[in-house]
């Protein structure tokens, strides 16, 4: 692990795959698990299906918020019946197209518990039925919600950050850049996980890394021509914050995977971030594959990202 306030770009090969990824690439091979070659329906049947996460907090509920297309399900994690506590809003990954609240369920709980604040994880509609910019808005509905809100959910409305792993992280850097010019809105922390940041994302990670680390560079390729309603999309900042004017964006957490076919995308925006004068901590998990953050029962650099996580949280609600 490397962490690095003033961010700088990491190269990956530097470190043999971690023997815990790759107990998991190879269980993922033998049970025949692929993201190529699949309708969105028969990926969803098969990478939703959620392990029951042993973290257990005070509550646990399911709600809903108003969106721009109907109402968004959500659901409520508190580690206390304390109020006043701050909150995550927390976007799942799954390439805009696969993801849930069960299938992010641990990972929300783990950041509840191991934070010390309320989640909120966010069931935004998935491409291809509802294309960009249908996720940014809904993920921007449930944030506003949110912060405006804030007896409904028992939350500080000054201590909010978001969180998001991967799509999930592309969607908490998009609404990061919208909150500068909310006036509803204040984000105190902003934590990307191996984030999908630009729609162009050509990079060497993407041919390093292109097979055999479970996400695969026709998978993205996948996802991307399932998102965007047209190659143009790709351009925009709600859909490529990397092309976004990043100065006076909330403090930021990023995290890579050296084993990712995203990893220099993230390693690249970490570095924007910083060079926008954005206060960022970036640090790529050496020998990590793409997903990495919610194995803890397998990999225990899972859990000591999930650790920083959690500590990097805590001091900026304390700021």
């Amino acid at each position: 692990m490397t962490v690095h306030r003033t961010p700088i770009t990491l190269l990956g090969g530097t470190v043999p795959l971690d023997p815990q990824a790759q107990a998991v690439l190879d269980f993922m091979a033998d049970t025949g698990f692929t993201f190529e070659g699949l309708t969105a329906d028969e990926l969803r049947a098969r990478a939703n299906m959620a392990v029951p996460s042993p973290i257990e907090l005070q509550s646990v509920t399911d709600a809903t918020v108003p969106g721009p297309a109907g109402d968004i399900p959500v659901r409520i994690y508190r580690p206390s019946g304390e109020t006043g506590l701050p909150v995550v809003v927390f976007y799942h990954g799954g390439g805009w197209v696969i993801g849930d609240l069960e299938s992010h369920d641990h990972a929300a709980r783990a950041i509840a518990s191991k934070a010390g604040c309320v989640v909120v994880a966010v069931d935004y509609r998935l491409a291809p039925e509802a294309k960009f910019p249908a996720a940014v808005e809904d993920a921007w509905a449930a944030l506003e919600h949110v912060a405006t809100n804030p007896d409904v959910y028992g939350i500080d409305p000054t201590r909010i950050a978001v969180a998001g792993d991967s799509a999930g992280g592309n969607l908490s850097a998009v609404v990061a850049v919208l909150a500068k010019d909310s006036e509803h809105v204040e984000l105190v922390q902003q934590v990307l996980l191996y984030p999908v940041v630009d729609g162009e994302c050509d990079r060497p990670s993407l041919t390093e890394n292109a097979e055999g680390y479970m996400l695969t560079r026709a998978a993205m390729d996948w996802f991307h021509e399932q998102y965007a309603n047209d190659p143009a999309d790709k351009a925009d900042p709600r859909y490529s914050p990397i092309n976004a004017d990043l100065a006076g964006v909330a403090p930021a957490l990023v995290i890579t995977a050296e084993y990712d076919p995203l990893r220099d995308q993230g390693n690249e925006y970490a570095v924007l971030l910083g060079e926008a004068g954005v206060d960022v901590v970036h640090t790529q998990y050496e020998g990590m594959i793409h997903g990495f953050f919610g194995m803890d029962a397998g990999m225990d650099k899972a859990a000591q990202a999930q650790d920083q996580v959690a500590e990097v949280l805590r001091q900026a609600f304390a700021r």
